[in-house]
């Protein structure tokens, strides 16, 4: 299980470095500021939980079922939450109206947030914890 939390981690962190450098240096010819820095915000989230998964996967002071859990809520969260805010920032460059999936960026940030109150949960209650 460590793992795949440990290489999800690395793939988020990547995706966020080379989707960071596009909307720094690419994106800003395409799409109003606005959309830039709502590309950015997603980006943004997208690099704090790779850190996270990066954290999670290396710390040894989890179950690995508490683990699995929390990590599932993170890669759900992360996938509806940032890429569903790349797609609605490159809105204007498709013929798609993306802003119909808009309902699924917050449902994305409640994934996180329950990834993050999972690993509080369980660092509280775990018995034997230090």
């Amino acid at each position: 299980m460590n793992r795949t939390i440990i290489l999800t981690g690395v793939v988020f962190g990547l995706l966020a470095i080379v989707l960071g450098a596009f909307g720094a240096h690419g994106l800003e010819k395409l799409v109003n500021a606005d959309a830039v820095s709502t590309f950015e915000t997603g980006v943004r989230y997208q690099m704090y939980h790779a850190l996270f998964l990066l954290f999670l996967g290396i710390w040894d002071g989890l179950k690995n079922r508490s683990k699995k859990m929390i990590f599932v809520m993170i890669v759900i969260g992360v996938i509806l939450f940032s890429f569903s805010i790349y797609l609605l920032a490159l809105n204007s460059l498709t013929a798609f109206d993306f802003r119909i999936i808009g309902f699924l960026t917050p449902m994305g940030g409640v994934f996180l947030i329950l990834g993050w109150f999972l690993l509080g949960y369980y660092i509280l209650t775990q018995k034997g914890f230090n």
